[in-house]
């Protein structure tokens, strides 16, 4: 085994949850930290749910080294089975962060009252009033800030931490802003205790706990959205049946899905889901299979037919053989498909990350800057403020640390990303990568393979050339047909059924291999099939120069004789989908050009393109150099798609900046395409389309009300606003807008639900 192979077989991927994460700065420092580690290739953690994807070689690394790493920066990771042991206490720690957000906001609202309800008329008990009982007034402000404080620790206690390590984040900011406000309150209240009761205006209670209730709201608000962008891949789980119905011994008995095996047999009745991926071995029913394809149409199933769980079964019994149970389906697969791509980062989200790691250390150094030169400039009689000096610099410290958070920036992307990969699971649109969702919206040419693509991929009548009544052509040559199951023979006998044409009964029907057929009609004796069935029977005819032509145009000839003597030329081809001219067309609107690909030869590939309205034609190509012919493209400078079924078009489909597997859930599809469609209508490529240029143009959005936000609420908050209307950022303001900035950025992602 080569060392290439053996590195390939140590490499390891794991899941870790990461408790502690509060902004992008975190998730920043943990990836940075990572990847110069040695042995881990890849570290990607989504500030959305807090999952972190690592992959490291394990002989290099092992996984209790790199839990260790995590934790050394202040962080809890956890494994995926401790994930699904905590899954039950989850809702209820949901509950009692709630119960504590209500409590915090509850009594930050009466600290509010009593701090500044007087100065507004607001009726205050003597008791507490700052005329009568000034002590009560301080000590209740203090004694409900603290409480406020402790329940709120989590913030110091990490925020204080990280700050520690010399790697602040959003808790950093918010532990020195709110600590420095409690602090300089503390100090005025020992003063008051001496006796100096002119400082009651200087106390900063209210703004230590009105900071933290915003920020919590904030916090609740944006865990509340960010749970509703993970809302496709419930959806997709919920589709799984708990439940199944198999047959042992002639008896139908209902055991739940993880009893399930390979092999069993499985009745599905009527308005039931369909627990297993399978294959119908007995029954007719239509099956609803939206959940996979998006399409609204039920499909016909009968015997040989495949079926997939979480599909609904209409309207009649179906016994099922069982290829695939819970975790294996094509169902799971796909749900994993969705979870992994909401893992991956744009590479739109570099820039994030990137501003993200030194964001937090900057904020810092501005809110200390902004202090030393507003001290300077108090100091030496530059600018003149009513007021203690310490105040006017403390508030200008804690607005910068309070409203500077990174929060929104961080959550522009993975948001989005979110949303939009979950989008397109809804609507048939498997994407795999949020880089592969930002790349699709690029491109500026797309690659067709023909064959089952752009075409149905099956053979149809398209004319008769017969002396003959045609119908009457057409009604014997299906009588031939009726029993066969060769894919011409069923064309001919499918287009019969079309027309409603009622069949002969025939005698003596000999299905010759290689050939086609012979049977008497009405005591006449007729034979259907190809050139070699002609010769073997002496039939001679003088049209080969014009069946040629009609062969290089890319149609079949099936001969039909009687008694010696060629009466009629079926001809058939594979046809263009109804929707295949229409796409080329809008593709063509939106400045994407698009190349047909095929095995055809030239004259072939030509007639079918000019019926779709394609000006760029790679015809004669064989399936192993397809690939060849995108990287030629990309060569020339063009962003390339290439859209195929997923299996021959594999090396094509990997080669391409964006491959797209169109009507296919195979392994293949998933493994080789970026993109794979679940459902055959091909106008689904211009739907992910317009998808991923939503979604993208949603990022820039979020960006940009992020980076605004910053670039405009920081010099505010350093006092530019004193140099314009004499009026400072008050800090609690400050909480507030840096929260709702969180919120309308996951708000804004949320849109694109509504995406049609």
């Amino acid at each position: 085994m080569n060392e290439s192979n053996l590195k390939k077989n140590n490499l390891k991927k794991i899941e870790l949850k990461i408790d502690g994460i509060t902004c992008q700065a975190c998730v920043a420092k943990i990836e940075r930290k990572l990847s110069k580690t040695n042995g881990v290739t890849e570290a990607v953690v989504n500030i959305s749910n807090n999952i972190g994807n690592i992959s490291y070689d394990e002989s290099q690394i092992k996984l209790s080294e790199i839990i260790n790493i995590i934790k050394k920066l202040g962080y809890e990771p956890k494994k995926k089975e401790e994930i699904k042991e905590e899954e039950n206490l989850t809702q209820k720690k949901i509950k009692q962060e709630l119960k504590k957000s209500q409590i915090i906001v509850f009594l930050s609202l009466i600290v509010m009252y009593v701090s500044m309800g007087h100065m507004m008329g607001l009726y205050l008990p003597k008791i507490i009033s700052p005329e009568v009982n000034i002590l009560n007034f301080v000590n209740l402000q203090l004694f409900l800030t603290l409480a406020v404080m402790i329940l709120a620790r989590k913030f110091y206690k990490v925020g204080l931490k990280q700050l520690y390590l010399k790697s602040p984040n959003m808790d950093s900011l918010i532990a020195i802003g709110t600590g420095a406000a409690f602090l300089y309150s503390l100090y005025i209240t020992y003063k008051i205790y001496l006796g100096d009761h002119h400082q009651i205006h200087s106390l900063y209670y209210e703004s230590a706990t009105m900071i933290i209730a915003f920020i919590v709201i904030g916090k609740y608000l944006e865990n509340f959205s960010k749970g509703k962008t993970s809302e496709a891949i419930k959806k997709l789980v919920n589709f799984q049946s708990k439940k199944a119905n198999i047959i042992r011994n002639d008896e139908i008995i209902e055991v739940d899905i993880d009893e399930v095996s390979q092999g069993d047999l499985v009745l599905v009745k009527p308005g039931e889901k369909i627990p297993v991926d399978g294959e119908v071995i007995d029954g007719h029913s239509t099956v609803d299979e939206a959940m996979l394809t998006g399409e609204s149409i039920p499909i016909e199933k009968e015997k040989g037919h495949k079926v997939y769980s979480g599909s609904i079964n209409k309207d009649g019994s179906l016994k099922i053989k069982t290829l695939a149970t819970k975790g294996e389906t094509l169902l799971s697969k796909i749900a994993k498909l969705v979870e992994d791509a909401q893992m991956t980062k744009a590479p739109i989200a570099k820039l994030a990350d990137m501003i993200s790691l030194y964001f937090v250390p900057t904020v810092i150094g501005i809110a200390i800057f902004a202090v030393l030169i507003w001290s300077l400039a108090i100091k030496y009689n530059f600018v003149k403020i009513d007021g203690s000096s310490v105040e006017f610099v403390l508030t200008i410290f804690v607005s910068v640390l309070i409203i500077a958070c990174p929060c929104s920036l961080g959550l522009a992307t993975p948001t989005a990303i979110m949303v939009g990969t979950g989008k397109g699971a809804e609507l048939g649109i498997l994407i795999k990568s949020g880089e592969a969702l930002e790349r699709l919206g690029n491109i500026n040419t797309i690659v067709f393979d023909k064959t089952g693509t752009l075409t149905k991929g099956e053979p149809k009548l398209v004319d008769i050339l017969t002396k003959l009544d045609k119908n009457e052509i057409l009604k014997i040559a299906a009588t031939l047909e009726s029993n066969s199951e060769h894919p011409l023979g069923k064309a001919i006998y499918e287009a019969a059924k079309e027309k409603e044409i009622q069949f002969y009964q025939t005698e003596k029907f000999i299905s010759i291999s290689g050939r086609g057929v012979e049977a008497e009609i009405n005591s006449k004796k007729y034979i259907l099939g190809n050139r070699k069935l002609l010769l073997d029977y002496g039939i001679k005819y003088d049209l080969e120069s014009e069946i040629e032509k009609y062969e290089k145009l890319g149609r079949t000839a099936v001969f039909l004789a009687t008694e010696g003597e060629l009466i009629a030329i079926l001809l058939l081809a594979d046809v263009p989908r109804e929707e295949s001219r229409e796409l080329v067309k809008n593709l063509k609107d939106n400045k994407v050009e698009s190349y047909m690909l095929t095995g055809d030869n030239y004259k072939t590939a030509k007639a079918m393109a000019d019926l779709l309205g394609i000006e760029n034609i790679l015809a004669e190509v064989s399936p192993e150099d397809k690939y060849k012919k995108i990287k030629e493209l990309q060569e020339k400078g063009l962003k390339v798609a290439m859209v195929g079924d997923g299996i021959n078009d594999s090396p094509a489909l990997v080669q391409a900046d964006i491959g797209i597997a169109v009507g296919s859930g195979t392994d293949i599809a998933i493994e080789s395409a970026d993109i794979v469609l679940m459902n055959k209508n091909i106008n689904t490529v211009l739907t992910a389309i317009r998808l991923s240029k939503s979604t993208i143009r949603n990022i820039k959005q979020n960006l940009f009300w992020a980076f605004i936000y910053n670039v405009v609420g920081i010099p505010i908050a350093a006092g530019l606003l004193y140099l314009i209307n004499g009026h400072l950022l008050n800090p609690m303001i400050a909480g507030f807008a840096m929260g709702m900035s969180s919120v309308s950025v996951v708000t804004n992602a949320l849109r694109l639900k509504r995406f049609k």
